[in-house]
């Protein structure tokens, strides 16, 4: 039993190190990627749609996005909904395709930029020791209903603080790559 708690441990620990990379693509860090789209519905047929299911979407060059929806017809919808997604771009829209220019970030704006994503860095390992704490839990649990002996509570115990520091060394790994990624001019 206790060795299932470590293995669901473990993948929400994974799971969470995703959903905070998946989050942290959404920072604009001046150069361009078309993950800063991933967020945007477009409302297409009177069905909100994910971006990426309507067009392709690519970077011609480090400062550009360029959208080219499959439907010639959804081009004024993309343009909508790239407005509507508040990324802070101005989409422009040639007939063809949605050009997104990506400005150069100022140094103040990097310096506010590293603070959000330390921001979500921590709200990741928020997530992560409440994990902990679940596992915990449940291993106390165990432990009182006589399914683990005392020491083997605190062999448990240990295994799954060793798993939690793991976690978090590589939640700060992945902010450090970010934070380098938006200093980088």
């Amino acid at each position: 039993m206790s060795e299932q708690v470590l293995n669901t441990l473990d993948e929400k620990i994974a799971k969470s190190i995703e959903s905070l990379k998946t989050e942290l693509n959404t920072v604009r860090a001046g150069r361009a990627n078309p993950a800063l789209l991933d967020r945007v519905e477009v409302e297409y047929y009177g069905t909100p749609t994910p971006l990426k299911q309507l067009a392709n979407i690519s970077c011609p060059d480090p400062r550009t996005i360029a959208v080219t929806p499959f439907d010639p017809k959804a081009i004024g919808n993309i343009e909508r909904a790239i407005l509507a997604a508040n990324i802070g771009i101005n989409p422009v829209n040639d007939g063809k395709m949605v050009r997104l220019s990506i400005p150069q970030v100022t140094e103040e704006r990097r310096k506010e930029l590293t603070k959000t994503v330390h921001a979500m860095g921590e709200e990741g390992k928020v997530a992560i020791r409440n994990l902990r704490k679940k596992a915990n839990d449940m291993i106390k649990k165990e432990e009182k209903a006589g399914e683990l002996t005392e020491d083997d509570s605190k062999q448990e115990l240990d295994l799954i603080q060793k798993a939690v520091d793991a976690g978090i060394k590589k939640v700060d790994e992945v902010i450090a790559a970010k934070n380098k990624e938006i200093m980088e001019v």
